[in-house]
């Protein structure tokens, strides 16, 4: 095993295609990453995979937009990528990388903020086609300087793991994000926390996902995995199982007629004064009653913001759709906040 570590990670002539996994936990930045990344490196021939935990999609949408082809991206959902859907991961890397495909210079995963980062690397060394095709080039973990020391500092039930804590684990390159919501004590205190958690990665402090090179997080052959064996000795095993806090769960809303802006965002504000410690995200993109152009929304916590977006496409189906994470939520609640707001 050690051997085959050192192998993988001497390839200097190395010709297969790097992999970069956006990890980070949920609202920390990684779309606002993801699509700094696709409208700065508009030349690089990058495919995208987007995991999100619930059945109802959202981030791809925000990420399409970035991007010409509508085959560049690749929508994982109703699972996290670390267990349920970890499967899918290696059959789109592998039809994406076989022979004759068009060429790539990189992909780019973002996964669903609940996810364990180990069982998303271990991917690349246990699929052997897919070793052969890929490198994981970096683990990019996006931290929320606001709410990281309660998300790292929460305690879980005996056997479930506290996935902010593996995602800085495992890291080989740390953002400390939303910088402007934090003072300077604050985050000297963040960063402590983080250096406690994984000494060796490389830390940046940015604000919306930018304020740092792209080269700090791309290309950087940074992943090691003799490092990761040594801190995780048993990290090739297959038989390991990751399991999620239970009391986290995802609800998708639909609404296919347009809904009145002052109700919606009176809901919302309601709806995050009262629930707003147990709603880890929300974000959706809405069709409001008289404009044209779409309408995105996001929430971590209590902090909330919206803004336009394009106008609806001739053929594109108008229709409201919204993701809530969080704790003790309940669809039919929130199904009835919604069509309590419709125009």
């Amino acid at each position: 095993m050690a051997e085959l570590a050192s192998k993988m990670d001497k390839m200097d002539t190395d010709a297969r295609v790097p992999v970069t996994v956006l990890i980070g936990y949920l609202g920390a930045g990684k779309t606002t990453l993801l699509n700094r990344i696709l409208t700065e490196k508009q030349d690089t021939k990058y495919a995208v995979i987007v995991n999100e935990f619930g059945e109802l999609g959202i981030d791809d949408r925000l990420v399409r937009r970035r991007v010409n082809a509508e085959e560049d991206i690749f929508e994982m959902n109703n699972g996290c990528i670390c267990c349920t859907v970890r499967a899918d991961l290696s059959r789109i890397l592998n039809k994406l990388l076989q022979p004759g495909m068009k060429p790539l210079d990189g992909v780019i995963v973002e996964t669903t903020g609940l996810a364990d980062p180990a069982p998303v690397a271990q991917t690349f060394f246990v699929d052997e086609v897919l070793k052969e095709r890929a490198r994981l080039d970096a683990l990019v973990t996006v931290v929320d300087a606001k709410h990281a020391l309660t998300r790292l500092g929460e305690i879980k039930p005996e056997g479930v793991e506290n996935e902010a804590v593996e995602q800085v684990a495992f890291a080989d390159r740390i953002l400390v994000n939303k910088c402007d919501l934090v003072d300077e004590e604050q985050l000297q205190r963040v960063e402590a926390k983080l250096r406690s958690l994984n000494k060796l990665a490389p830390l940046v402090r940015c604000t919306k996902g930018a304020g740092f090179a792209l080269d700090f997080v791309l290309g950087v052959k940074a992943f090691s995995l003799a490092k990761v064996l040594d801190m995780e000795p048993d990290f090739l095993d297959e038989d390991g199982e990751h399991q999620h806090d239970s009391s986290i769960t995802s609800v998708g809303l639909k609404a296919s007629k347009p809904l009145d802006m002052v109700s919606i965002n009176g809901w919302l504000t309601e709806l995050l004064a009262s629930k707003g410690v147990d709603i880890f995200r929300m974000k959706g993109i809405l069709h409001i009653q008289g404009q044209e152009r779409k309408f995105v929304f996001q929430g971590v916590h209590m902090l909330f913001s919206g803004e336009p977006l394009e106008e609806w496409g001739v053929d594109e189906v108008r229709e409201s759709r919204l993701v809530f994470i969080g704790r003790n939520l309940k669809f039919e609640e929130l199904d009835a906040g919604l069509k309590d707001c419709l125009a």
